[in-house]
């Protein structure tokens, strides 16, 4: 069944696709008879059926309930070459609710401000192609870069801050074992995080966690803290 989000609320018995919903339809070849589902800002499921003009009849609404009860922030240091598109793409898969880019001292890429911006348009789609695929309530934000040190004052925003460090910490479930509501958490790029990089973001309360004693691939290790966070929180029952 094919998945679309709207860019507003639905308050008629009867719906019309446009823009980039009416030409991934046109995509999908969608036929008289077939049921979709669309998704409204405000978290509304509807199912609705092809009609013969190509409206779509909505038949039931109901709040959608396939997203995390936990809100995940991913602060995610820069990596080489297209990485982070496909980060974007597997942590909205399982479940983030935000992405925040950041520039710390290793990261080797560092594009220019109109490069960062087209790049925050690329993962923007990224994030809403994974969404429709995956079947979220939302299409999480990917925000616009930020620096390392904005990226720590950020954080006040969260309940509880994890931050991966190759150097080791405390298990995730010990971390998170009172289940916060909103949960950060910090990854660095292919070089990790500087000793000065590690105090700060400490100093700023965030907890020290481990992924074991592998060192994991700078695409990888997102993938698997955002994993432990959905298992230790029972999002993956």
């Amino acid at each position: 069944m094919a998945w679309f989000f709207t860019d507003e609320e639905i308050n008629a018995p009867v719906y019309m696709l446009t823009g980039d919903n009416a030409a991934h339809a046109r995509v999908l070849r969608l036929r008289e008879g077939e049921e979709v589902t669309l998704v409204t800002p405000g978290g509304i499921r509807h199912e609705a059926e092809v009609s013969a003009d190509g409206t779509l009849k909505i038949l039931s609404s109901k709040p959608c309930d396939n997203e995390p009860d936990v809100f995940v922030t991913l602060y995610q240091a820069l990596p080489k070459g297209d990485k982070m598109d496909y980060i974007v793409q597997k942590c909205v898969e399982l479940g983030v609710s935000r992405i925040v880019p950041m520039l710390t001292a290793r990261c080797v890429s560092r594009p220019d401000a109109k490069s960062l911006a087209k790049k925050q348009a690329r993962w923007q789609k990224i994030a809403l192609q994974a969404a429709m695929q995956s079947r979220r309530g939302i299409i999480p934000e990917v925000c616009a870069c930020v620096s390392f040190d904005r990226a720590c004052e950020l954080t006040a925003e969260n309940d509880r801050t994890l931050f991966f460090y190759e150097l080791g910490g405390e298990r995730v479930g010990s971390i998170l074992e009172s289940k916060p509501r909103k949960i950060g958490m910090f990854i660095g790029s292919e070089g990790g995080f500087e000793e000065a990089e590690a105090s700060r973001i400490i100093a700023s309360g965030a907890k020290p966690a481990t992924l074991g004693k592998r060192i994991l691939r700078a695409e990888t290790a997102p993938l698997a803290a955002l994993s432990i966070i959905m298992f230790q929180t029972g999002n993956f029952d």
